[in-house]
């Protein structure tokens, strides 16, 4: 049953001006709490109307969940002066609001809405001042009405303030004309949200623009899980279902939009394919780019390539095998080339080597990973400094186009004679339609990977399309070297991606399965190796810095967000001395290990090793929280040891603990030691490639706790995920149409 209370906001403790989240101090007649919930453009002193009920938070007891409010506005003289001088009113200050009231009393807002005029009769209010005045409270009152109309349609206070930063005063008229067009404009309104709107507004059901709707969300749901295209059955038949109409109104509105040039319908080897526009073109892109580069001329090596291995096997006291110095020729000699390969294979000696060969030909390189952690980890190994491809490709904010955008384009190429990517199994295709766009032909483009990887987050399937398609010159390496073989890791990891059980426990060695049955047990288990049993065996490692956990799941007992809570709670407990702060449902505190969920191109950063300053945190990093300031409402992190950032209270959503990850946001990195969960997981995630990159990503030690049965079920579960893309069938349509001209 919700409660309703009236009052007046008295003390802020944290606002977040994007989404409206609020932690405050609420006071009624009779009592004082502290409230959260989303409350747009509160301001201390304003009075509300509020519906909730109230919550027991773990730290910080008993607060009042806010579901619904509503603004009211003050009637007296102290509450009039109280709204004014509250910050919601541009323009007035405590001294100002002061004399407004003074000189107009309980008629103040009446005189500001109809005859803002009259406060230039306001001692230092001059007629800009009080034009700024009514217009602040003309906007003010549009908004709290506006939140209230938009309640009836179950929008909540949070997309209130989304919708009206979009739509201003036209809010309603757009809602009311065409619902689904909030999810173009409006982050976070996907179309069952739409729909429940356009539903109570009372548009039909077969109206064209909600069936286009429901069209591109299909087409939106399935680019998500990894698709560029859908066979155009198999939409008509997922999009009747969503919309709950014929298919032949879908067929019908398909060909509308094709026509209109919304979605493009291409034939691959027979088959109607309908795709969203941007993967079509940049699958016809690709393509293209990889053919020019393929086929143009490069800028000659200072010597033959044989000889300059053999002067780098000789500096390096490195001897390659004859399939590594092959991968080099051709790298080399190739406009672009692949090199696929497991752990141990060698592919960091031959990008080494490569590099070495191409500096002593003053060859200018560009060392690239999708990921900051695989960037960072290149220039660790090659010692060569490498970047992400965002980063060199400088992604940044274009104010004239008020988006994120690639500066290095077609029209503004890279300024390179060769481009390196490694952990080239996470570029997605649009990613790699910006790469190649931005290479000029000429430059060698030399593609590194490990194509039993899982595939990238984003859409496509591009190195194991360009493997496949057989258009792009391919090593393959295969051959352990006598080092690597000397780890059960990397013998387990080409045990499990050919289909065989790993060998576990082998005597002083670095592979380990502790058999566990249940689920708390499990738990208990790795609460027990992160806090004890493996800071106990292996002399000076850190728990938090050097253990990582990783898990195929999100959520529950045995998903990274319970895991982070348990291990939060061992490694880095509640304590009197360390300030900590909670953002929704995580709780930050001094001294914890967290991750940076997405890029953000613009956040500072300070190095105070190399008393450097730069721009840039990226999705996957990880980071240790230095200092929280509750009072300046700021969190520190530091990240790769020396680099400091201060985020402000409302950009904590950015961040998440890391004392857990899944085994997705793993890749690329590597850790000393790495602890995973084997249980029942989602078939589609209990898989032997998801099982072999988190295995890859163990250095020192990987240690499995869980059942044998398990295990052997995600190593015989050899399930990908078959994703419809159009890059491998168009490459071979390329090498078909060659061999025929050339035949």
């Amino acid at each position: 049953m919700l409660e309703e209370h009236t009052g007046v906001l008295r003390e802020m403790i944290f606002h977040n001006n994007e989404n409206g989240y609020t932690v405050a101090v609420f006071e009624t007649e009779t009592e004082a709490f502290t409230i959260v919930g989303n409350i747009p453009r509160a301001a201390v002193g304003r009075s509300y109307l509020l519906q909730g009920e109230f919550v027991e938070h773990p730290n910080y007891g008993e607060q009042f969940k806010v579901r619904t409010f509503e603004e009211q506005m003050p009637s007296t003289k102290e509450g009039i002066r109280e709204f004014l001088s509250s910050g919601a009113m541009k323009g007035i200050g405590r001294k100002t609001a002061a004399a407004i009231v003074a000189a107009f009393g309980e008629d103040t807002f009446r005189i500001i809405e109809e005859e803002p005029e009259r406060l230039t009769e306001v001692s230092g209010v001059g007629q800009k001042t009080a034009e700024k005045i009514a217009g602040a409270f003309a906007d003010q009152r549009e908004f709290a009405a506006l939140t209230l109309q938009l309640q009836q349609y179950g929008i909540s206070a949070a997309y209130a303030l989304k919708l009206y930063q979009e739509y201003g005063g036209e809010t309603m008229a757009v809602l009311e004309e065409n619902p689904y067009q909030l999810i173009d404009d409006v982050y976070g309104i996907g179309f069952v949200k739409a729909d429940r709107i356009a539903e109570k507004i009372g548009l039909e059901k077969d109206e064209p623009f909600r069936i286009r709707s429901g069209i591109s969300y299909t087409l939106n749901h399935f680019a998500g899980e990894g698709n560029t295209y859908l066979p155009e059955e198999e939409l008509c038949e997922q999009a009747a279902s969503l919309l709950k109409l014929p298919m032949e109104m879908i067929r019908a509105q398909i060909e509308e939009m094709a026509f209109t040039g919304d979605i493009r319908i291409d034939s691959l080897d027979g088959q109607r394919a309908v795709y969203l526009m941007p993967f079509y073109m940049a699958e016809q892109n690709v393509s293209k780019c990889l053919r020019l580069l393929r086929d143009a001329r490069l800028k000659p090596i200072a010597d033959n390539v044989s000889g300059l291995i053999r002067r780098t096997e000789a500096a390096t006291g490195i001897e390659l095998s004859e399939n590594q110095k092959q991968a080099v020729e051709t790298s080399l000699s190739m406009g672009v080339s692949v090199i696929t390969g497991g752990p141990g294979t060698g592919k960091t000696t031959i990008i080494n080597s490569i590099i070495e060969i191409l500096e002593d030909s003053e060859l200018k390189t560009a060392i690239a990973a999708p990921t900051g952690r695989a960037a960072k980890r290149i220039t660790e190994t090659s010692g060569h400094p490498a970047s992400t491809i965002h980063r060199l490709l400088e992604y940044a904010y274009s104010e004239g186009e008020d988006r994120m955008r690639f500066c290095r384009t077609a029209e503004n190429p890279l300024e390179y004679d060769a481009v390196i990517v490694d952990e080239a199994s996470m570029i997605d295709l649009l990613l790699m339609d910006a790469l190649v766009s931005a290479i000029r032909p000429g430059t060698r483009l030399i593609i590194v990977g490990d194509d039993d990887q899982l595939p990238s987050v984003g859409a496509g399937n591009v190195l194991r399309d360009i493997i496949a398609s057989e258009y792009i010159y391919c090593t393959k390496l295969t051959e352990i070297f006598r080092q690597a073989r000397e780890s059960m890791i990397v013998v387990n990891a080409h045990r499990i991606n050919h289909g065989e059980y790993p060998d576990c426990n082998a005597r002083d060695k670095d592979f380990f399965l502790l058999r566990r049955n249940s689920e708390p047990e499990m738990l208990q288990t790795i609460r027990e190796l992160c806090v004890k049993r493996l800071p106990a065996y292996y002399e000076g490692i850190s728990p938090i810095r050097d253990i990582q956990v990783l898990t195929p799941v999100r959520k529950g007992n045995l998903g990274c967000i319970n895991l982070n809570v348990q291990l939060q709670q061992i490694l880095n407990p509640l304590d009197p001395d360390k300030e900590e702060k909670t953002f929704g449902d995580r709780t930050f505190r001094e001294g914890d290990k967290v991750m940076q969920i997405r890029n953000n191109y613009e956040m500072a950063w300070k190095d105070i090793e190399e008393f450097t300053e730069g721009e840039g945190v990226f999705n996957g990093d990880v980071g240790f929280v230095q200092r929280i300031d509750n009072e300046f409402n700021e969190m520190t992190v530091v990240f790769d040891e020396t680099k400091y950032t201060t985020y402000h209270f409302s950009q904590l959503d950015e961040l998440e603990l890391a004392y857990a990850v899944t085994v997705h946001k793993s890749q690329g990195s590597e850790f000393p030691i790495v602890i995973m969960p084997v249980s029942w997981f989602p078939p589609v995630l209990a898989t032997r490639n998801l099982l072999y990159t988190g295995v890859t990503r163990g250095k020192s030690v990987v240690v499995l706790v869980g059942s044998e049965n398990k295990l052997h079920a995600m190593v015989d579960n050899n399930r990908i995920s078959q994703r419809n893309s159009g890059l491998e069938y168009r490459l071979r349509e390329l090498l078909r149409m060659e061999n025929e001209l050339f035949a």
